[in-house]
């Protein structure tokens, strides 16, 4: 248990609650200064302002003709962007360079640059920005200048100020390298669960079994009793879901709801990756997922996900897919596990990346035509059946470490969140340490 201050005094204010008695309260506006120039980004290197802090504009960032209308940036001032659908986005700048109009550069005159990298990208204060923002709805809501330098924020020595920085900079430095492990590993346990079902689906259970070329120079040899197909031949119709205005929470019990993308990230279906339907829709209940179903991503802002494809165990009722997910029908000779199983496999991700359409980060998709394209092996069905109950348990304990290690990291995302926000609201005592 970290220790606290001797002493603290209250301050009536959410974000705050209270503060150490030798500490005092300001106005945002009194510690920095707007910067508000406009320069070209052909003079100044555009910048993004991300959750992960200002870095250089990444070249698959679209760009827009406002080249010569954006905000100057020096080093050590602190930007933030304005827009709550952004929220968390800000940081305190490393180099020279150009925003967006729709951040707020702030030059430092009471912080340390340092420690009011900590302080306003802390969780309390992201809400209280929020909760001085303006809007008509929540996706359009903002908080301008004018409102966000009328927010109360602690006043300490700096001294202390760079106490907190300095640990803060060597915790979270830590537990970054701890997420970074936890996150290599599961990239392993994936390519490991990959690999393994890549082999199966392609070369079957049987090491001894009689081979064949299958002409398909991504697939290889194959069971000389199996069959090489466009998916076309192994699904009776595709059907495509709708994506009405819906609200930002996930469906409540009793309530309609429609699947996001995200649904059939990493081949195992998510129910709770949904939005609530408005009342004042009517739902569509012939689109409706059911048990049984073949669901299939085919757009994403990440083309690594696009084509994910997952088989429903079990759901609850009243979700409908959106029109970024396809439902397919498979044919009867045709084990939907089976299939839905082979399209995560190396083969079939290498065409589904060929036959994806859109630059990078822009409108990436996987149409209808381009999938019935796509070549996989058919083994007789009971092989199929025999396939699947062979990979179930492999891929379950796959995927039950995989998830483990999931919560772990999401674990201490939390823990570095409350430590950042308990240090620089001066919940812990941290100066000599």
């Amino acid at each position: 248990m970290r220790k606290a201050y001797p002493s603290y005094q209250e301050t009536n204010l959410g974000w705050l609650e209270e503060i150490p008695t030798h500490w005092s309260l300001g106005k945002l506006g009194a510690c920095f200064a707007e910067r508000n120039e406009k320069v070209s980004d052909t003079d100044y290197l555009p910048l993004s302002v991300t959750k992960n802090g200002i870095v250089p504009q990444m070249e698959h960032v679209a760009k827009t003709d406002a080249g010569d209308n954006r905000k100057k940036v020096c080093k050590n001032d602190f930007v933030i962007n304005s827009r709550s659908d952004r929220k968390g986005s800000a940081g305190v700048s490393e180099q020279d360079g150009s925003v967006s109009l729709i951040s707020t550069v702030l030059e430092p005159r009471f912080y340390l640059p340092r420690f009011a990298h900590h302080l306003f990208r802390s969780y309390n204060f992201q809400e209280e920005f929020y909760r001085f923002g303006k809007g008509i709805v929540a996706d359009l809501w903002s908080t301008r200048y004018a409102e966000m330098k009328n927010i109360v924020v602690p006043l300490l020595p700096m001294d202390e100020q760079e106490a907190i920085a300095n640990f803060l900079d060597r915790e979270t430095a830590r537990i970054d390298k701890l997420i970074a492990e936890k996150q290599s590993f599961i990239k392993l346990l994936k390519e490991k669960r990959q690999a393994l079902i890549s082999h199966v689906v392609t070369k079957g259970l049987h090491p001894n079994v009689k081979m064949k070329d299958s002409d398909i120079e991504w697939i290889g040899d194959v069971p000389e009793h199996w069959e090489c197909v466009p998916l076309k031949r192994l699904v009776g119709f595709i059907e495509q879901g709708w994506s009405p205005e819906c609200h930002s929470n996930t469906a409540r019990d009793g309530y309609w709801g429609v699947l996001k993308s995200g649904a059939v990230n990493g081949g195992v279906y998510q129910e709770t990756e949904n939005k609530e339907l408005p009342e004042t829709q009517t739902p569509r209940p012939e689109i409706e997922v059911k048990q049984g179903d073949l669901i299939m991503s085919r757009a994403s802002g990440s083309r690594e996900l696009i084509g994910s494809a997952a088989y429903v165990y079990e759901t609850r009722p009243r979700l409908m897919l959106s029109d970024k997910l396809f439902r397919l029908k498979c044919m009867k000779d045709v084990d939907p596990e089976f299939l839905s199983i082979a399209l995560g496999s190396y083969p079939l991700r290498r065409q589904i990346e060929l036959a994806i359409g859109g630059a990078e980060g822009l409108a990436n998709n996987l149409s209808q035509a381009n999938i019935k394209k796509l070549l996989l092996t058919r083994p007789p069905y009971d092989e199929q059946k025999l396939i699947v109950e062979s990979l179930k348990v492999s891929l379950e304990r796959y995927q039950n470490i995989i998830s483990e290690t999931q919560q772990s990291v999401e674990l201490l995302k939390e823990h570095r969140t409350a430590l950042i926000s308990a240090a620089v609201t001066g919940k812990i005592d941290v100066r000599n340490q």
